[in-house]
């Protein structure tokens, strides 16, 4: 009874391990892990939504809290072909422009400029962003003479993963 129990012990151990949040030493890890995420494949999946990260590894599932004051929103624009999605997967969603720059603009709804920089998509073709939570914002992406702008929030149920921005 005892060598059936502990492997499932173990695996709660590791979950809550994954779970602590208690500073933000752990945020700035999850934030950490998340770029690392985006940027490779090196896990067998991994999902973000308004509260957590869920990477499965070999066979193994860990959940991570996100920061409370932080709200995290991947954007893919694009020209010809895109994805419904409302949850992002790190290591599943592919965006059409991969290693393209943009100009990119975040303002909130008081005016605020958040981000306003030129970024690089990843070879997921994505932008990462972590914006304060429970705003509302809007999106203005600039690529080669075509642009889009796009209205969004970050409470905790909405979308992470943003893919109606089609440049024109």
């Amino acid at each position: 009874m005892i060598k059936y129990l502990m492997p499932a012990l173990l695996s709660v151990m590791v979950i809550l391990a994954g779970c602590s949040n208690d500073s933000t030493e752990s945020e700035t890890d999850v934030k950490e892990l998340v770029s690392q995420l985006s940027a490779s494949n090196t896990v067998e999946s991994a999902s973000i939504d308004g509260k957590n990260l869920v990477v499965q590894d070999g066979g193994e599932e860990n959940v991570y809290n996100l920061p409370q004051d932080e709200f995290f929103v991947s954007v893919a624009p694009y020209l010809t072909y895109t994805h419904p999605c409302e949850f992002h997967s790190l290591t599943g969603c592919q965006g059409e422009l991969i290693g393209e720059e943009m100009d990119v603009k975040i303002t909130d709804e008081q005016g605020k400029v958040h981000i306003d920089e030129t970024v690089t998509t990843l070879e997921n073709g994505f932008m990462d962003f972590w914006l304060p939570r429970d705003e509302q914002y809007t999106i203005e992406v600039n690529y080669q003479n075509k642009q889009t702008e796009y209205s969004f929030s970050t409470f905790e149920e909405d979308s992470t993963c943003l893919t109606d921005l089609q440049l024109k």
